[in-house]
């Protein structure tokens, strides 16, 4: 039961899983989804996304975390995957202060495991979540992947730089063709209930207070999610080559001697918070009650995403505008939830 064609998507209950499982079997792939369903949202979400990818005739799902190794081997033993794409992990800034074994068990161990089975099993290309996260303390904008990211600011993003490491580890010493995606702050229907926009429209709809961290100083590079998959359906076919300019004596973060490669994926026009809950206003048509609070631990003021390598490799740059996303955001929550 092997295909060239054959791709793994791990998260693929999950928000962004969900989206590219569809899209990678418009392209014409085999898909092959696991999934934990753990309980860090709403355990019927995921379930329902999941109903939907099961009418899919070329999806295949099994449930499997990434911390069962010997479970992972047999999936790896059972298909011939040309492609892995990593999305499984534990998310969230502000829940790694509370929780923070969950990120080292999720994000380090399950990604190991990843990477054995990549490495035994001779896969083609590994292309994995990073997060635009990674960047931290860096204020130089906008973020490039050309910049060192040696300075996070929470457990969530060391998490995600340590992943960037593992992977030009294996890249290097075995050859494995690695690609890791920065996301900046994703978003649309389907989206994780602990994320900003889920939770500002169903508060306004209910006619609750909204929380606005740094007193809605923040800016944030939104991209939705579409734009994320196209990305990712572009750079299936294109594991990374080394780059034979690259030099230790001048390195370049972003590329290496060896088959690996970093790529923001983000809007590339940051929106002001309060701009941002305007839009939410706009398309619900009702007013948000605002609760202005301090920026909390772990978060960044600002995030903006050079997306010129992305540009360049692949002829796409991400640029669905907010009013747009947002709009197809409220109507899906609506319809789902029945408000």
């Amino acid at each position: 039961m092997s295909s060239s064609n054959t791709i793994l998507i791990t998260g693929a209950a999950g928000f962004i899983g969900f989206h590219l499982t569809k899209k990678a079997t418009n392209l014409g792939y085999k898909v092959v989804g696991i999934d934990n369903l753990n309980d860090y949202y709403d355990v019927t979400l995921k379930e329902a996304r999941l109903a939907q990818l099961k009418e899919l005739p070329s999806f295949s799902f099994e449930k499997l975390d990434l911390a069962d190794r010997e479970g992972l081997n047999r999936l790896f033993d059972k298909w011939n995957f040309s492609c892995v794409i990593n999305l499984a992990a534990q998310a969230g800034v502000r829940y790694s202060l509370v929780n923070p074994h969950a990120y080292l068990e999720s994000n380090l161990h399950g990604f190991l495991n990843i990477l054995e089975a990549c490495r035994h099993h001779k896969t083609g290309h590994l292309i994995y979540a990073s997060s635009s996260s990674v960047y931290g303390a860096n204020k130089k904008m906008p973020f490039s992947i050309h910049h060192n990211v040696d300075h996070p600011i929470s457990l969530y993003a060391a998490s995600k730089k340590a992943n960037e490491l593992m992977a030009h580890t294996y890249s290097a010493l075995y050859n494995l063709p690695t690609t890791g995606l920065r996301f900046f702050t994703v978003y649309g229907p389907w989206g994780r209930p602990d994320m900003a926009l889920f939770l500002f429209t169903k508060a306004i709809l209910e006619g609750k207070p909204i929380d606005v961290y740094n007193h809605g100083k923040m800016k944030r590079d939104f991209t939705y999610v579409d734009d994320i998959v196209e990305s990712i359906g572009r750079l299936i076919p294109r594991p990374p080559k080394p780059n034979e300019e690259w030099s230790g004596f001048s390195s370049d973060p972003a590329t290496s001697f060896a088959p690996y490669k970093v790529y923001n994926i983000g809007n590339n026009k940051p929106v002001e918070l309060l701009r941002f809950i305007e839009i939410v206003e706009e398309k619900t048509q009702k007013k948000a009650v605002k609760n202005f609070m301090p920026i909390q631990d772990g978060d960044v003021p600002e995030t903006f995403a050079d997306v010129d390598d992305l540009m360049r490799d692949v002829d796409f740059k991400p640029e669905t505008p907010i009013e747009e996303g947002v709009g197809k955001f409220v109507d899906w929550f609506r319809e789902y939830y029945k408000i």
